[in-house]
């Protein structure tokens, strides 16, 4: 009888792994279908504009008349389009115009530019910190956050080769540079410093050292969409605290999915007080979340302004300025993991030798193909002069680390 049962048992299991290896490899599919249809489409681009360019060449050897010179200005014209048409700030070539207001006269807290789509600037509350302080605190309002264009923001320099960007003076609220920065795309894992500041608003302080229990739902949510993990496991009983740190260090889609379990019952009623959050800090206009990872989906979007924001509202959240400012940090130990995990913010260790003109205290990175490697970060000049960074759209993850770098560099001491 007990065979029968473990029989049973095993093949419950096997079936359970045949649905996720499915599910995995139908994912793998669309993906190089998607991957397939952009290099097509690619091809058709490239073999346009070298057909144009040959007529356009052959023009200037051969006396051609009219025809050819109408050709090779309609393939500049859809190439300006291609590279940097519609509402988008101007990038490094200057293309583009900028939807945004000049700044304003400041008020006496000097923040008076909402971002496009934000809510009325006079009902915002300026002072104060953000809902909760990760004390279970409530406070009486949420302050928005801004910063202003001015006759001093400067597009960005051919040191930096992500697509969308914004670089931030936070003693000013004003953007000393910025590329495509109220174009909207999809944040990667950057959604997950919104994920430890919402659960940090709404957890006591009591409460970090408290258990939760990891299960196989939030493991296999993880596995399924290929997230990186911190390397929790089934039935490990992890404190809170190591989910925060476990969400920010290594990323792990797995302690991001149990820290929003633990904190809202489940991953549905997180990602409503994500969005909520979003509304309170006047972001919701360009920015909407779906999951708390940072999964690609084409309703999960903010702006690196946006991004820019949220990262401004955490580090005013004392849990959340510690947790992403953490370049090494080793969990609790359990069962599993006796000896606790070691978990690093790669981006800190590969950053802080770098000339910078002063040193990069908080950060954290995400990755999608949508997006390319993308990473938001905080920090602090040799005069001690505060900035934030947001970049999106790098080919690589140090291609990323090398456009922070030449911000910070170009900005400090200024």
């Amino acid at each position: 009888m007990e065979q029968g049962q473990d029989s049973y048992e095993q093949m419950r299991e096997a079936r359970r792994r045949r649905r996720i290896m499915q599910a995995r490899r139908e994912k793998r599919r669309r993906r190089m279908i998607r991957l397939y249809a952009l290099l097509a489409v690619c091809a058709v681009v490239v073999v346009f504009l070298i057909a144009g360019a040959v007529k356009v060449i052959g023009g200037l050897l051969g006396g051609s008349g009219e025809p050819e010179n109408e050709t090779a200005a309609t393939v500049q014209s859809e190439g300006m389009r291609m590279d940097g048409g519609g509402d988008e700030l101007p990038d490094a070539a200057g293309q583009g115009t900028a939807p945004w207001p000049d700044a304003a006269q400041s008020d006496a807290a000097g923040r008076t530019a909402v971002q496009p789509g934000a809510e009325d600037p006079d009902m915002a509350v300026q002072s104060g910190a953000a809902g909760q302080n990760g004390t279970g605190e409530e406070k009486t309002a949420t302050r928005r956050y801004s910063a202003s264009r001015t006759g001093s923001t400067q597009p960005m320099n051919g040191e930096v080769y992500s697509s969308y960007g914004i670089f931030v003076d936070l003693a000013s609220d004003t953007i000393l540079a910025e590329r495509n920065s109220d174009t909207v795309i999809n944040p990667a894992s950057m959604t997950k410093i919104l994920t430890v500041l919402t659960a940090a608003e709404q957890l006591e302080e009591g409460d970090l050292d408290d258990t939760f229990t990891i299960t196989r739902d939030i493991t296999d949510y993880s596995y399924v969409n290929d997230c990186s993990n911190a390397g929790f496991e089934v039935d490990e009983k992890v404190t809170v605290r190591d989910l925060f740190y476990g969400t920010i260090l290594p990323s792990g889609g797995e302690a991001a999915a149990a820290l929003a379990t633990c904190t809202a019952g489940s991953l549905d009623a997180f990602v409503e007080l994500m969005n909520k959050k979003l509304e309170e800090l006047g972001l919701s206009g360009t920015a909407h979340f779906t999951n708390c990872v940072g999964l690609y989906d084409a309703n999960h979007h903010c702006t690196v302004y946006d991004m820019a924001m949220i990262l401004e509202a955490a580090l005013d959240n004392e849990l959340c300025r510690e947790v992403l400012s953490a370049k090494t940090y080793t969990t609790s130990a359990t069962d599993q993991h006796p000896e606790g995990i070691q978990l690093s913010n790669w981006f800190l260790r590969r950053i802080e030798d770098k000339d910078t003109g002063g040193h990069v205290v908080s950060a954290k990175t995400g990755y999608v193909v949508q997006s390319g490697n993308c990473a938001a970060s905080y920090g602090v000049d040799n005069r001690g002069r505060g900035y934030i960074c947001v970049t999106a759209d790098a080919t690589s993850s140090w291609r990323c680390i090398y456009d922070h770098v030449a911000l910070y560099k170009q900005f400090s001491g200024e």
